[in-house]
């Protein structure tokens, strides 16, 4: 069985290397320690793999088509929406993804982001570098205001148990409801009216896509925030940007965007006030990459023992 890690996973060679061997002891595995993104390439890298490992790397129909012994794709991430889904479907291509590796990660980052800009940290050192005082910063404290979850999974549920520690009231939007003392599950409407901090928390999906439109951020509070750890296209980034400069919404905290960083200069985003951004760096710590690394090989040894874990 070939074993082909397309891209970089993250951590040292030699974890990579020990975690694999533990897992899949007697296969070939190769590693490759660049990130490229041309479809010649990824089809010499690819073409002769029976299993492939890819992070949050696009792989679109035409190098899967030139992968005819391709059995099992483990993505080293959460969302598959990177992936031509449909072909991995018509050619019975496993997807398995490494599902809850990023939940720590992620959810701290959230409060980082809302301190951040609760707290005016950038501006802060900015001010103090250059010899001047807080004198016009309006600092404010999470305890006692309300927090917005816009899903219920692994990661909202973790976000929901730190808001509660910062004495935050929850309100939780989700498809599935859950039993989850303490919040207050309510329609998208009502979330957006009453938070003061939205926080989102689902996938990316065609039902998902501009899901927080100029509509809905129109219902928010005229000092509200708006936190982004999901995935870019929920959120309609001219909107959002539109909302910023005329002063609607108090200020936004985004890690992730349409596209994988660098961002284009052009991107409304990049100059809108109020502010905190961040090159998609929620799942990047090196605890949590550790851990993904585990989930990835272990989805393929359960893949070849017929129990597989995951599934997508």
């Amino acid at each position: 069985m070939k074993i082909v890690i397309i891209e970089p996973l993250g951590i040292e060679k030699e974890m990579v290397e020990k975690i694999s061997q533990e897992n899949l002891p007697g296969h070939e595995i190769v590693y490759y320690e660049t990130r490229v993104t041309d479809d010649t390439t990824l089809i010499e890298r690819a073409k002769d793999a029976d299993v492939l490992v890819a992070a949050n790397l696009p792989l679109n129909r035409n190098v899967l088509s030139a992968c005819p012994r391709l059995k099992l794709i483990s993505v080293a991430f959460t969302g598959i929406d990177h992936l031509d889904v449909d072909y991995c479907k018509e050619k019975q291509i496993m997807i398995c993804n490494s599902v809850g590796y990023s939940t720590i990660a992620v959810a701290e980052e959230v409060f980082g982001m809302i301190i951040g800009l609760y707290r005016h940290l950038l501006e802060s050192d900015e001010r103090t570098r250059c010899q001047q005082t807080k004198d016009g910063l309006n600092l404010l404290e999470m305890a006692g205001k309300t927090i917005g979850v816009v899903g219920a999974g692994e990661i909202g549920q973790r976000v929901i148990k730190i808001a509660q520690a910062f004495s935050l009231k929850v309100l939780c939007y989700s498809r599935t409801k859950r039993m989850i003392e303490g919040v207050e599950f309510v329609d998208l409407d009502t979330l957006m009216k009453e938070s003061d901090i939205i926080t989102l928390h689902i996938p990316a999906t065609s039902a998902t896509h501009h899901l927080i439109n100029a509509e809905k951020i129109a219902l928010m509070k005229k000092d509200a925030v708006l936190i982004n750890t999901a995935r870019g296209a929920i959120v309609d980034s001219q909107a959002l940007a539109e909302a910023l400069n005329q002063d609607r919404i108090a200020g936004a905290g985004i890690d992730v965007f349409e596209m994988e960083p660098p961002i284009p200069a052009e991107h409304p985003l990049l100059n809108a006030k109020n502010t905190l951004l961040a090159p998609h760096i929620g799942f990047a710590t090196k605890e949590a990459l550790v851990k993904r690394a585990h989930v990835v090989f272990e989805n393929i040894k359960k893949y070849l023992a017929g129990d597989p874990q995951n599934i997508c």
